[in-house]
């Protein structure tokens, strides 16, 4: 399996980071505050709260906007009538939506799991809608009672749609960071599917300006703050949320070439792409052959922080399954699996399974 790497390479981090992706999520529901305290006691260097608003402007944890599929907003007959179809990134999507509640009516909802099928049903109706703020909360307080920084690796989810509400989340992210003593030292990084917007917080946190869509702030500008930026990566083919809006036709597969990452390096301090763009999977379901992504991003300074590592066979390379059902919880082969990739010299890597992710790394 070896074979499938250029070869071994270093990290630019100096310590590779597991992510608990929406907090320990393969056993407890995303984005509640049980899931980011497994993924903490699990060992978790980072907890990864997706963002989305409410209709009053605060900040809470879901990993869309719409909730239909991870809470029981449908068993409640008083919200029937909010259930609607909207284009949201050029995705029609129907159900339920964070922008149609405030969070006191958020807070009367349970939230459930996102897989059933595979992760059970065991938690579901136990645990609340969490916002920002009691995420930070929480997070100081078990790194107070645990003697570790834990660090925060927050996502603007659908900036551009929330902007067009009139619900922009950039300043309101940074304010109330800046206003928990605890986030104003410990790491941060914020991340998007977008570019613009994160070219917003680069200069704002930074202080600088720019022309607009091109930003000239270096990541020097930046570098004595604990705040880092980190531009997420979606499938080749796609256009991020925002060029979408404004009819451009760049696409994350560009952002992925040399050129396109040396942009990218203009105002982000990492990339996170799917695992598979780095070791992508052939047709059948086996390891192919690397990428050089990593090393290309590397080569302008960018760490790269891959997602999302799940331990259920379904998501497993062939060459790591433990027997022929896709549902099957599979911890070992996602340790192997983590471990392979670690070999490509990734800096840190989002995992729904953060034991796994600390396991593998103990392993080499």
């Amino acid at each position: 399996m070896t074979s499938t790497l250029h070869a071994a390479a270093t990290p630019l981090a100096a310590t590779v980071r597991v992510i608990g992706h929406r907090g320990a999520s393969a056993l407890r529901p995303e984005h509640t505050l049980a899931a980011y305290a497994k993924a903490i006691a699990d060992g978790a260097d980072v907890i990864e709260p997706d963002l989305v608003m409410t209709r009053d402007g605060v900040m809470v944890a879901r990993h869309e906007n719409e909730i239909g599929s991870t809470t029981d907003v449908a068993s409640h007959r008083e919200f029937a009538a909010r259930e609607v179809t909207r284009v949201i990134d050029g995705q029609r999507i129907t159900g339920w939506f964070t922008e149609d509640f405030t969070l006191a009516e958020l807070k009367t909802l349970r939230a459930r799991e996102r897989l059933p099928e595979l992760r059970g049903t065991a938690y579901d109706g136990q645990f609340q809608i969490v916002t920002l703020e009691e995420i930070i909360d929480f997070v100081a307080a078990e790194s107070a009672a645990r003697g570790r920084v834990i660090g925060l690796i927050p996502e603007i989810k659908h900036g551009s749609w929330f902007r067009h509400l009139g619900l922009p989340m950039e300043d309101a992210l940074l304010a109330t960071l800046a206003t928990h003593a605890y986030t104003r030292t410990a790491p941060v990084e914020i991340q998007s599917f977008e570019i613009g917007n994160l070219k917003y917080l680069r200069d704002r946190h930074s202080g600088a300006r720019t022309d607009g869509a091109h930003s000239n702030v270096t990541r020097s500008n930046i570098a004595h703050s604990n705040i880092t930026l980190l531009q997420l990566i979606d499938e080749p083919a796609m256009h991020p949320g925002d060029v979408l809006a404004a009819g451009g036709s760049l696409t994350y597969a560009q952002m992925t070439t040399p050129a396109g990452l040396a942009a990218i390096a203009r105002y982000a301090d990492a990339i996170g792409p799917d695992f598979r763009a780095i070791i992508p999977y052939t047709a059948d379901g086996h390891l192919g052959t690397a990428t050089p992504l990593v090393r290309d991003a590397h080569a302008v300074g960018l760490e790269v922080h891959p997602y999302t590592f799940r331990p259920e066979n379904a998501y497993l390379a062939k060459e790591f399954w433990q027997g022929t059902d896709p549902r099957a919880f599979n911890e070992a082969g996602l340790v192997a699996q983590i471990r392979l990739y670690l070999d490509t010299g990734i800096d840190a890597f989002f995992t729904d399974h953060p034991a796994a992710g600390r396991r593998a790394l103990a392993g080499r």
